[in-house]
Parts: structure tokens; C-alpha cells; sequence
């Protein structure tokens, strides 16, 4: 990954408290599961930065060197790694992912 693609994730991460790297939009998701991380967002009232990786393959491929995370979507709080889709269902279904945004002043 080159310093200029580290760069443009460390700010997405840094200027957002709550930050998807995702394909395609809130509004208009290309992928199955990058829809169903934004829709737990959107159900739990999160202000979020979606970020779309199709729009640039340096990033698509750059967020997974990244965060040393295989898959899209990516879940940041905070600049912290959260996981992917499957770990996001499983924290909102516990109520965890709840829990952990209204400790962070997030919803």
C-alpha cells in the first residue's frame, strides 16, 4: 500500500467518529453485506461516513492491508477497527454494538 492511500484511510478514520468502508453508498450499497452493516447503522440512528472502496481500487484493496481485515465492509468507531459484517450483525443482534455507541456519546 503506498503512503498516499495509507494517508486518504487514516483521514476517512480520523475525520469520522463513526466510519464504513463499504461498496457503494448508504443510500445505494452494491453488496449484500455492505448493505447490511449500513442498514444496522441506520436502525440504530448512527451518523456515519460511508466510504465507497469501488470508487478507487488503491483503496479497495489498500483498506485491507490496512486492517489486516480480508473482507469489505469495515467498521470504524472512534479510529478503532470494529470488524466486518458478520461481526457487526452479531454485536447488534447482542446488543453490544448498542452498548458500545451510546458509551462512545454515538446514538
Amino acid at each position: 500500500m503506498d503512503d498516499q492511500t495509507k494517508n486518504v484511510i487514516q483521514n476517512h478514520i480520523d475525520s469520522n467518529e463513526v466510519c464504513l468502508f463499504m461498496k457503494g453508498t448508504p443510500d445505494a450499497p452494491q453488496c449484500g453485506f455492505s448493505m447490511a452493516t449500513s442498514n444496522i447503522l441506520k436502525v440504530l440512528e448512527v451518523n456515519f461516513k460511508g466510504v465507497n472502496v469501488l470508487e478507487n481500487q488503491n483503496l479497495r484493496e489498500g483498506i485491507k492491508v490496512f486492517s489486516d481485515w480480508p473482507t469489505i465492509p469495515q467498521l470504524y468507531i472512534r479510529g478503532k477497527f470494529v470488524g466486518g459484517c458478520d461481526i457487526v450483525k452479531e454485536m447488534f443482534e447482542s446488543g453490544e454494538l448498542k452498548t458500545l455507541l451510546e458509551k462512545e456519546s454515538l446514538i
